[in-house]
């Protein structure tokens, strides 16, 4: 369909036409298992697990999971931070043949009721937090979920930390109801976990169902195999050229039940035999303090991390300098960060594009030969099209923007009972990403935005991440994004919301204009600037839009009525 530009520049050391083969996902662990069963798969708080105890936990925990009627079709899901609980989980319901559904710990009670349904969840894992089983017991009580295993939270902490929560958490903790819809989790991983093996087809299975984020309406469930999940990870695993199997350390700050740190982070931390540092929730000081002691050798994260390690007054004390692969992703890298962590610390942050959608990873810039702004080339047997937006199926010509479309074995299977929308963004078995870039002679792709945050002033397309380029080049700005606000006379014009490393810092909005006006076209010129002490982030901590815009038309609204 199209020449494939990015071959000749290609990493020496990945070939782009190898074929994958699928296999179901608890074969990362019992592979894994066999080969280092002392080794240490989960450290939590100091707590730790050798991959040998992770696979009889996962084996009992599956033959609960059957004893509870768990096989293919049957939707069990996990409403929990990082913690191992979610491994052993995530992987016993795998290996009984389930499909596990994620829930963000984030997500209101109204949400995770309609996801509940939409899915048709049978049965959930949580935790005895208060902020998290409370919910959930009235989500439970109000739907289909016929059970609801909780975990004591106090049980997967070291000595003397269980002891010490129990003392000064106690308002933390959940009253748990314990009637015919409970189940304690650590009796349900108490038993001789002989299994009855179940047969799966990786390529048809059902692994996962993800839920997108919603940022574009009511979310929708992602059907992603075994397949796509498993071969993502390898299509992963072959891109950096020194990961040494048994030696890696990683640092899971991203949360588990985003695909981002389910692929990227879980998955090939266990295929690689890595001893992973689980952290329930990324908070900068626990951060630096990891990185300083632990001897992490992977790394990812979503720009706002990068940042705000960067801007940490101890961050040339850390040991940045010794991670072997720092990986971007979630949101654009703005250039100057990536500039300044080659600068300060020999580090140059790999960045990859994805989507829920494609398991998630399409695209990672070449370890070494990266080029600022883009977001590299497309992993092995992955293919890109950038498409005509108005002409369905018609190629644009190299250079010129158009819809980055995908096609590969990462690339779900549609979504969940939902024909409609499957079908709006598949062109056979190509996906659209609604992303709008174009690729270089080189086989470089560039993202310029996604189509549903074009600004278009006077007739004219204005891409955000241009002005936020821009902004972010000045010294006193550690985060900026911008929207499109509604003009009478342009129709739409840039407005940006800027947080500044010093919120003391007496820069003024005209300051900051006259100094992006010689960056930016008259037409991209934000009409309003407005600093902020924080600006609003989703949950893996990327940049939000969708906050700022409703703040906005809110204010239309009222002016209009008043």
């Amino acid at each position: 369909m199209t020449e494939h530009k990015w071959l000749d520049k290609y990493p020496k050391n990945v070939k782009w036409d190898q074929e994958f083969v699928g296999k179901p996902l608890c074969h990362l662990i019992d592979d894994t298992a066999d080969q280092l069963p002392g080794n240490i798969a989960m450290d939590f708080m100091g707590k730790t697990w050798t991959y040998s105890q992770l696979q009889k936990l996962v084996n009992s925990a599956c033959k609960s999971f059957q004893s509870l009627g768990v096989k293919k079709g049957v939707k069990v899901g996990l409403f929990l931070p990082n913690c191992p609980q979610f491994i052993i989980s995530f992987f016993a319901i795998s290996k009984a043949g389930g499909t596990v559904v994620s829930y963000s710990p984030l997500y209101s009670e109204k949400e995770l009721l309609h996801q509940v349904v939409d899915s048709e969840t049978d049965i959930m894992v949580t935790v005895g937090l208060d902020v998290l089983y409370s919910k959930m017991r009235r989500v439970a009580e109000k739907s289909q979920i016929k059970k609801l295993i909780v975990s004591e939270f106090s049980e997967i902490l070291p000595f003397p930390k269980n002891i010490l929560f129990q003392l000064f958490k106690r308002s933390a903790i959940a009253k748990v109801i314990k009637d015919e819809l409970h189940m304690d989790f650590e009796d349900f991983c108490h038993n001789d976990g002989v299994i009855q093996p179940q047969e799966i087809n990786p390529d048809e299975d059902i692994a996962v169902l993800q839920y997108t984020g919603g940022t574009t309406g009511i979310p929708k469930g992602a059907m992603l195999t075994h397949s796509n999940l498993y071969i993502n990870m390898r299509q992963l695993e072959e891109w950096p050229d020194d990961l040494a199997f048994g030696k890696e350390n990683v640092a899971a700050f991203l949360p588990f039940f985003h695909i981002f740190a389910l692929t990227v982070v879980l998955n090939i931390s266990l295929k690689i035999g890595a001893r992973i540092v689980i952290v329930p929730k990324f908070e900068l000081e626990d951060a630096v303090k990891l990185l300083t002691k632990e001897n992490i050798t992977l790394f990812s994260g979503v720009p706002t991390m990068y940042t705000a390690i960067n801007n940490h007054k101890d961050a040339g004390n850390i040991g940045i300098d010794e991670i072997k692969m720092a990986m971007s992703g979630g949101a654009p890298l703005p250039v100057d960060l990536r500039q300044q962590y080659i600068d300060n610390y020999g580090l140059e942050i790999t960045e990859g594009y994805g989507l829920t959608e494609a398991s998630p990873v399409t695209h990672a810039s070449p370890m070494g030969a990266s080029r600022a702004g883009s977001i590299g080339m497309p992993l092995p047997a992955t293919e890109v099209f950038i498409m005509d937006r108005e002409n369905e199926g018609q190629l644009m010509p190299m250079g010129e923007n158009g819809e980055i479309c995908i096609r590969g074995p990462q690339v779900m299977k549609g979504y969940w009972q939902n024909p409609e929308a499957t079908a709006d963004v598949m062109i056979g078995d190509i996906l659209r990403t609604g992303d709008v870039g174009y690729m270089d002679e080189d086989g470089f792709t560039y993202i310029m935005d996604r189509d549903k945050d074009l600004i278009l002033v006077g007739g004219f397309n204005v891409f955000p991440r241009v002005i936020e380029e821009a902004i972010n080049e000045h010294p006193s700005v550690e985060e900026v994004t911008v929207i499109g606000i509604y003009d009478d006379y342009l129709g739409e014009t840039p407005k940006a919301f800027v947080k500044l490393k010093d919120l003391n810092d007496p820069l003024t909005d005209q300051e900051l204009l006259d100094f992006i006006k010689p960056k930016i076209g008259k037409h991209e010129r934000p009409s309003q600037i407005e600093f902020r002490d924080e600006l609003p982030k989703t949950m893996v901590g990327k940049l939000s839009k969708k906050e700022l815009v409703a703040e906005e038309k809110a204010k239309l609204e009222a002016a209009k009525s008043s």
